[in-house]
């Protein structure tokens, strides 16, 4: 995969390989936008079978495309968190303040998306074509792992801060909407759980 494709242009198998190598670039934020793009195909897909669902096919459809520029835009944020990282000069600890902010940023904005999907999955769960709760219960997981992916990032990369100076008391102050925004990406993997088990019994009869 060369130095400037992008998540777009990407076949499966170059992307991945990517991710295996040793660069940070893409990373797990990246990885994150990639499941929530497959959790919106997935929901596009079952609303297409249904006559009375296409505002939130069309909805589905957005996210995907967003989702995609997210992990894009993640991708670089994790190459300027790993630069800040290797510096060794006075420009340090502000580089990493900086870098450790757009991540964060990048986090929230992806887990912000990640979680206005979910009442459309639930409708999806209670009114879609019956015969495709299992698509349902995968797109759910790929949306769970999408908000953990976003909680456990978020949560990191103000942790982070501590290294240009500041403790944890004045990140929450600094950043007090950065900060919440962890809880309710908890808040959102339990609702997401709370649906998978509720169509569990449908989506995996034989368990």
């Amino acid at each position: 995969m060369g130095e400037h494709t992008t998540t777009r242009d990407a076949t499966i198998e170059s992307w991945t390989a990517r991710l295996g190598e040793a660069s940070g670039n893409p990373g797990g934020g990246a990885a994150a936008g990639v499941m929530l793009a497959i959790a919106a195909g997935l929901m596009s897909m079952v609303a297409g079978y249904s006559d009375d669902a296409g505002e939130l096919r069309d909805r589905a459809r957005v996210l995907r495309d967003a989702a995609l520029d997210a992990a894009e835009a993640d991708a670089a944020a994790s190459a300027a968190f790993g630069a800040a990282f290797r510096r060794d000069d006075d420009g340090r600890k502000a580089a990493i303040r900086e870098a450790s902010l757009a991540a964060a940023t990048s986090s929230a904005a992806l887990g912000d998306r990640a979680r206005a999907a979910i009442p459309d999955l639930e409708h999806l769960a209670a009114h879609g074509e019956p015969t495709l709760v299992a698509d349902v219960a995968v797109a759910a997981a790929a949306l769970r792992a999408a908000l953990a992916s976003a909680r456990t990032n978020l949560s990191y990369d103000l942790a982070t801060l501590r290294s240009a100076g500041h403790s944890l008391e004045e990140v929450r102050a600094a950043h007090p909407g950065l900060w919440t925004t962890v809880a309710a990406l908890a808040d959102a993997i339990a609702r997401v759980d709370g649906l998978t088990a509720r169509i569990d019994d449908r989506a995996a009869p034989t368990d």
